[in-house]
């Protein structure tokens, strides 16, 4: 269906571009906390952990892809397309089953190394990682 993804404001199936496995599931998956302020001192037993204003740490995400084009040729036109996306570095993801004002801003880090292709060279699958550097921040 068209709509369900959009990536930098396009929608990713306008150029073949749909969600892999668990795709929700891990932009859904929570970010940790940043370590909290310790103070071991050896005058006292264990360690003081003040626990005051804890703030969200950035977090690595692997978003799996699918590409799909009509021909060969289609398919790898609509990989490239995809590739220039990723290459701007910053990357906005709305899936708007999560929600229309949830935005999340993701840093292009790389593939993860896996990618496969039908035998038809028309679909193939590709897991891209992700840093959101700030998880609080999702408008």
């Amino acid at each position: 269906m068209n709509g369900d993804l959009f990536i930098n404001g396009t929608d990713a199936q306008s150029i073949g571009i749909v969600m892999g496995d668990s795709f929700i599931a891990n932009l859904l998956a929570p970010a940790g906390l940043k370590d909290f302020v310790e103070n071991d001192d050896r005058l006292k037993n264990g360690k003081e952990v003040l626990y005051n204003n804890p703030l969200l740490a950035a977090r690595d995400v692997t978003l799996s892809f699918v590409i799909m084009g009509s021909t060969p040729e289609d398919h790898l036109a609509n990989l490239r397309s995809f590739y220039t996306l990723l290459q701007t570095g910053k990357v906005t993801i709305n899936v708007p089953a999560i929600g229309n004002d949830v935005n999340y801003h993701l840093t292009y880090m790389g593939s993860s190394n896996s990618y496969s292709l039908s035998a038809d060279r028309c679909i193939s699958k590709l897991s891209v990682k992700f840093n959101e550097p700030n998880p609080a921040n999702r408008t």
